[in-house]
């Protein structure tokens, strides 16, 4: 029933809160609030019944209750033995809109001219407001009181309230309203369409500026109607996804409240997900109330889901529809309920609401919406409805009013439910709950997000338990590092948690990190806490500072744990390392040592590593090697940032890893490395590793994609056995004077080789190098490329000792930088051959004889001309347009 009882705008009350001795908010009322009056009707229809009552009005009334549109009409409503006069002037006065239909007799009753004075009265307040319907009259008829009018009022000529009864048909003649003569060529139908759907506009509009639920969703709202595109006659799903508790239901409803009435038949599906679970029956019962809400049939009754189908494909095609499945969580809800765009009729729009965004991918939804969460000033005002009953905090209360909605960080359901629960308690409860909510999550919040984690498969929750205790805010490639290492399908189990709205990937295209909310990130962590709340030893993940550094200190590890992650200033290193031997299922650890202990001395006396380890961050490791005790046989990934590693392996052990695929000793004090132990080994980090002199290569390392050796002391360094190789970084290894690439090096893409003492390189066979850089190569004099470097785009050779540089081999460059290549002599550029290039650096380049240019005369496009320089000491290339530049030519 679409009745305009507008809602109390005080949910604790009748008024606004106010301070009261005892501290407790009470009700008090407050001018800046606005105050909405309810109605009891929708629409007055105001008409002359010997005209219309059976005909026109008849229709008009029924279409209108059809539509839930609560209408007063005089024969309805009003009993016998009530005065009339009183009750109709109450009836005027409760309620909102007025249909005023003239007719041709209209103004030869008394009654409805007094009616129409009334009206014209309340319509002149901000409140009500009035419609002519002009039937059988014209607008001027009534304005001037002319023709049938005027034969209709004669009667009243002489009558005491002639005067402002000519006066109220002038003024309602008026105002904006609707001409059957002109209005769907005069047919009665649609003209009575045409006033029922403008009204509900109007009611739609009104209901969505007062309802409390509605802060903040009148953009979503905007962004969902547009995307409808309920202009087009077309069948459209589009699918409105986001976490539990986000708004997804309320945002969907609203736009079926508003748009339902363009539609000949509607349905709004509650809970998909759990109607179908609860029963055999449960897909059936849900298209039996599909059916029966399109049709308006209540005898529906289907036998089977397979026959459902079939009645929902012949059904749908016959009327224009909209239908909302609200809470959709299985392709299999969308075959039996909306299975395919041609079981609909043009025109019929189809709303879909999940957490999974997959189920709309693979149901081949085009138009996918996020519901956004509230901002802080949205979340602010709805909680303050809540709460206070009016759209801010009162005086005392805003600090604490902001530290909830912080709390709450943008989710309506923890702001209604918090605002709720708050109403009406003084400070110091105020207080005490949100000191509880530090240690015990929202109740109501944490069941409805434990849905989403409940429908996950085993491996998924376990990513997800990671992501919640330990992963969170990592850099995206580190997280799959992390996942991965420890055996899942890392790639894949972030997918589906990012499209079952539980994460998030932020950032840009170069530099991603994983996100979660705070509240899912609670629930997280709550799932792994519950079970033993005072026994954090016994938690599968650690990752609270205090309790780890306890569990260690007292050697109270037990093999439930699986990850830990912690900082510590306080524990020293032996204390730490031994402290985890009794974790004997530790998969993941990340642990970073304070700087204090950089530059303390530790020998090794037997700390021991669990050796069911696959993935080892241990920053400022402050030991010589890694203990000969440890077996490492699970480790895929050792990442050691700023460690005092001389060695590997203690003792000079050669001991062969052969499950490790990620090795990171950057900034240690590691001198030789030997990758025949690492005969899997994919990426190897060993940047600013400034006393590394040899790493040898024994064989075929394969696998290997990613070497970084910036800053080493490396002399030679044979790469012929990692022909897979996708980048590779020797900045400044100063002391570089041989290095062998691969003949044939296929994925190679960045190669990053300035400051050496290269005479001569040769980087073979690379057809998808993108970016090379070899500047202040001061001893390089020859530069050999295989052949076309198609994808190279940016080559920057400067302070080189090349003579000479043939760029027909990069004809996709847009970045070259010759400075100072002081020797440089010849630059082979062939018409046309640097048509993509935007930057280009000559400086110093002093030892060029000529260039030749090929200038296009812009007046004759036959004309060619040469542009000879001799010895240079600075060009300048001044050009008007890139079409116009030698390079572009």
């Amino acid at each position: 029933m679409f009745t305009l009882s507008v809602l109390d705008p005080f949910p604790c009350g009748n008024s606004f809160h106010s301070e009261d001795p005892s501290g407790i908010p009470s009700m008090a009322s407050s001018p800046s609030s606005s105050i909405h009056k309810s109605f009891k009707y929708d629409v007055f229809l105001s008409f002359r019944g010997e005209d219309t009552r059976t005909n026109f009005v008849d229709h008009l009334y029924h279409a209108l209750q059809q539509k839930s549109i609560h209408t007063y009409k005089d024969n309805e409503k009003i009993k016998k033995g009530k005065k009339i006069s009183d009750e109709l002037i109450g009836s005027i006065e409760d309620s909102k809109f007025y249909i005023i239909v003239f007719s041709k007799n209209y103004a030869s009753s008394s009654w409805c001219l007094d009616e129409l004075v009334k009206i014209m009265e309340c319509h002149r307040t901000t409140e009500h407001t009035a419609y002519p319907v002009f039937y059988d009259v014209e607008p001027s008829e009534v304005r001037k009181q002319s023709r049938a009018i005027k034969e209709a009022f004669a009667e009243h000529e002489k009558e005491e309230a002639a005067g402002k009864w000519r006066e109220a048909l002038k003024e309602a003649s008026d105002l904006a309203g609707w001409e059957l003569k002109n209005t769907a060529n005069g047919h009665e139908v649609e003209f009575i369409q045409k006033i029922v759907e403008e009204l509900l506009l109007e009611l739609r509009s009104i209901s969505f500026n007062i309802d409390e639920k509605f802060v903040g969703m009148e953009t979503r709202i905007k962004d969902v109607i547009s995307s409808l595109g309920t202009g087009f006659n077309d069948v459209r799903m589009i699918g409105i996804k986001g976490m539990g508790g986000g708004g997804k239901t309320t945002l969907a409803r609203a736009v079926f409240d508003q748009i339902s009435f363009q539609f000949e038949g509607k349905s709004f599906v509650e809970n998909v997900r759990e109607a179908s679970n609860a029963s055999l029956f449960g897909l059936k019962s849900l298209q039996n109330q599909i059916l029966s809400d399109v049709t308006n049939d209540r005898g529906v009754n289907i036998s089977n889901v397979y026959e459902g189908v079939h009645i929902m494909k012949r059904t749908m095609r016959d009327r224009k529809v909209l239908v909302v499945l609200d809470d959709v969580d299985h392709i299999d809800q969308l075959e039996a309920l909306a299975g395919e765009l041609n079981w609909f009729k043009p025109g019929s729009r189809i709303i879909i609401t999940t957490r999974d965004e997959q189920v709309l991918v693979a149901h081949r939804v085009k138009f996918i919406r996020d519901v956004t969460l509230l901002s802080d000033k949205e979340a602010l005002c709805l909680f303050s409805r809540h709460a206070f009953g009016r759209d801010f905090p009162i005086q005392g209360f805003e600090e604490l009013s902001g530290q909830v909605v912080r709390y709450a960080a943008g989710l309506p359901l923890t702001i209604k439910v918090l605002g709720s629960f708050l109403c009406g308690k003084n400070e110091p409860e105020w207080v005490d709950a949100l000191k509880r909510l530090k240690k015990i999550p929202l109740a109501e919040t944490m069941k409805k997000l434990e849905l989403s984690y409940i429908g996950l498969e085993e491996d998924y929750k376990e990513i997800f338990l990671d992501v919640a205790c330990i992963l969170k805010g990592w850099q995206k490639d580190n997280a799959i590092k992390a996942l991965e290492s420890c055996g899942f399908h890392a790639r894949n189990g972030l997918k589906v948690l990012e499209q079952k709205s539980l994460i998030t990937i932020d950032g840009h295209s170069n530099y991603k990190w994983v996100n979660m909310h705070d509240h899912i990130e609670e629930l997280g962590r709550n799932i792994v806490r519950r079970l033993h709340p005072d026994k954090p030893h016994k938690h599968s993940r650690l990752w609270i500072n205090e309790e780890v550094e306890d569990i260690l200190a007292n050697d109270l590890g037990t093999k439930a744990t699986r990850c830990l992650q912690f900082y510590t200033e306080k524990l020293n290193p032996h204390t730490v390392i031994k402290g985890l031997g009794k974790m004997k299922e530790l998969r993941l650890l990340s642990v970073v040592l304070g700087d204090c202990f950089r530059n303390l001395e530790f020998n090794i006396v037997s700390p021991d590593f669990p050796d069911a380890l696959r993935y080892l961050r241990l920053n400022y490791y402050p030991y010589k090697s890694l203990p000969k005790t440890f077996q490492a046989n699970n480790l895929v990934a050792i990442e050691m940032d700023v460690s005092k590693i001389e060695q590997l392996w203690e003792g000079g052990e050669k001991k062969v890893l052969n499950k490790l695929r990620f090795l990171d000793l950057n900034r240690s004090m590691l001198s030789t490395l030997d990758l025949g132990l690492t005969p899997n080994l994919e990426k190897l980090n060993l940047g600013e590793c400034s006393n590394l002199v040899e790493l040898h290569i024994p064989i075929g390392c394969l696998k290997l994609i990613s070497i970084n050796l910036r800053n080493a002391r490396l002399k030679t360094l044979d790469l012929r056995l990692a022909p897979n190789l996708e980048k590779l970084i020797l900045v400044e290894c100063n002391d570089l004077e041989e290095l062998h690439m691969p003949h044939r090096c296929l994925n190679l893409e960045y190669l990053l080789l300035s400051n050496s003492k290269l005479r001569t390189l040769d980087i073979g066979l690379t057809p998808n190098l993108k970016y090379l850089d070899l500047k202040n190569s001061y001893y390089l004099e020859e530069l050999h490329l295989a052949d076309q470097c198609q994808k190279l785009t940016n080559l920057d050779i400067s302070h080189s000792k090349l003579r000479s540089l043939d760029l027909r081999l990069t004809p996709n460059l847009n970045g070259l930088d010759l400075s100072y290549c002081c020797k440089l002599v010849d630059l082979h550029t062939p018409i046309g051959c640097l048509k993509k290039l935007v930057y280009v650096g000559l400086n110093g380049c002093l030892r060029f004889k000529s260039f030749l240019f090929n200038m296009k005369d812009c007046t004759c496009c036959s004309v060619d001309e040469s542009l000879e320089v001799g010895l240079l000491s600075e060009l300048h290339l001044i050009v008007e347009s890139l079409e116009r530049c030698p390079f572009h030519l």
